[in-house]
């Protein structure tokens, strides 16, 4: 018996031996997660006896586990801007429906469609769809393939709103002008400088709002005006009035004419009243002078690059210093990530005892946060595994010792009958 006992001791701590010995070769894994080897003792034998406690002998001892520890891995910059890292809990999921693995090495590149990969080859999966009202992207449902084909020309967007925020002198002679120039991108995406003039009046002021002849079919020689009306301030400067009635946001047709490029005639709102309702316009007694042009519309581009937010927002730049937010990252959790099977590759398989995966975006859910154009590091920790390297060896020699020791009973044992 002492030599199964001292050989099931061997084979554990050869077991041990190997575990780490696979930590320290993946010491400079992208986001490797070293094991930890526990061991549990095999049932005992009972001896009899007429002992109060039980007389009992150990066989020996076994593999308890091998779980892998999730603890973070060290976080460095790379300048890639399709690297990211999880900082906290999840996984990035990667393969398409019915062929799913998870892993934390965000290594990402493109191939020749623009197609987000893992370094082998598999496409990282996330949320592309955009709704159409807000121009946010939709987070609900499967996730998919994330496809960015650098170059690609992206369609322009129609103004459908645009402002100014501007101060009109309440001190301005009667008749004196002022006027702001918001730009505009018609549905093809031609650019036109509306011009608001103010006009100092008895009552207030005055505007109107138009845009270059030149622009507009028939290409008439004057201006063509849009939109006219009044604008009333209280002694305090406050904006109350617009065109008679309690101030908000007006409603600019289009050119009746349509625009000359042929673009659809798309009608426009001038934002005076921000979000919190509160006028854009004043009419405080300081210099005329507008402090910021706004406009939601855009010009067609090309795609020339993208980055990864800690949100996981593919963020693309398109033409000179514009952005969109193009598709976003899914991540996974697990409620038992030990639970999950290495498939190498630094990829993760779902098992029943790691659970149901819980895919969504990054800092919802028990989900961590992702830093871009930076990459996690393995996470084993030499020294710790140098120390537990030479417990195991001594636990072999001692059990290597045990053997030999018991050969040497047995021979004492055989030499009794000469």
């Amino acid at each position: 018996m002492s030599f199964a006992t001292s050989l099931s001791g061997l084979s554990a701590n050869q077991q041990k031996l190997d575990v780490i010995g696979n930590n320290l070769a993946n010491i400079n894994t992208l986001a490797f997660k070293g094991s930890d080897v526990n061991f549990s003792d095999l049932v005992s034998q009972s001896v009899g006896g007429s002992s109060v406690n039980p007389m009992q002998v150990g066989l020996g001892v076994t593999l308890g586990s091998i779980a892998p520890n999730f603890s973070q891995g060290g976080i460095s910059n790379t300048g890639v801007p399709t690297n990211v890292a999880i900082q906290g809990s999840g996984f990035f999921v990667t393969g398409a429906a019915g062929d799913r693995s998870y892993t934390r090495a965000g290594d990402f590149s493109q191939d020749a469609n623009g197609m987000l990969i893992t370094s082998d080859g598999r496409p990282v999966q996330g949320y592309t769809a955009v709704n159409a009202a807000t121009g946010a992207i939709i987070t609900t449902g499967q996730p998919t393939n994330i496809v960015v084909p650098p170059g690609v020309l992206r369609p322009p967007v129609a103004t459908t709103l645009f402002g100014a925020a501007s101060n009109l002198d309440a001190n301005a002679a009667v008749g004196a002008t002022f006027t702001a120039s918001p730009q505009i991108f018609d549905s093809l995406g031609t650019s036109h400088v509306t011009t608001i003039t103010y006009t100092k009046s008895a009552a207030g002021y005055s505007y109107s709002i138009a845009v270059p002849g030149a622009d507009v079919t028939g290409t008439p020689a004057a201006p063509v005006v849009l939109k006219a009306g009044t604008l009333t301030f209280t002694p305090a400067g406050i904006l109350a009035l617009v065109d008679g009635a309690p101030a908000a946001d007006v409603a600019v047709p289009p050119p009746a004419a349509g625009w000359k490029d042929g673009a659809a005639a798309t009608p426009l709102t001038w934002d005076i009243m921000n979000a919190n309702g509160v006028a854009t316009l004043t009419g405080f007694s300081a210099p005329s002078q507008t402090s910021s042009l706004t406009q939601n519309g855009q010009a067609p581009g090309s795609v020339t690059g993208i980055s990864i937010d800690s949100d996981g927002q593919i963020v693309a730049t398109i033409g000179a210093g514009q952005t969109a937010i193009l598709g976003q990252l899914a991540l996974a959790n697990f409620n038992n990530p030990a639970g999950l099977t290495k498939l190498g590759s630094n990829a993760y398989g779902e098992t029943a005892a790691a659970g149901i995966p819980n895919v969504g975006v990054a800092g919802t859910g028990g989900r961590g946060s992702l830093i871009g154009s930076s990459l996690e590091q393995s996470n084993v920790d030499m020294a710790k595994e140098f120390t537990q390297m030479i417990l195991a060896q001594r636990g072999y020699q001692a059990n290597s010792k045990g053997i030999t020791t018991a050969d040497q009973l047995m021979q004492e044992t055989l030499n009794l009958k000469q």
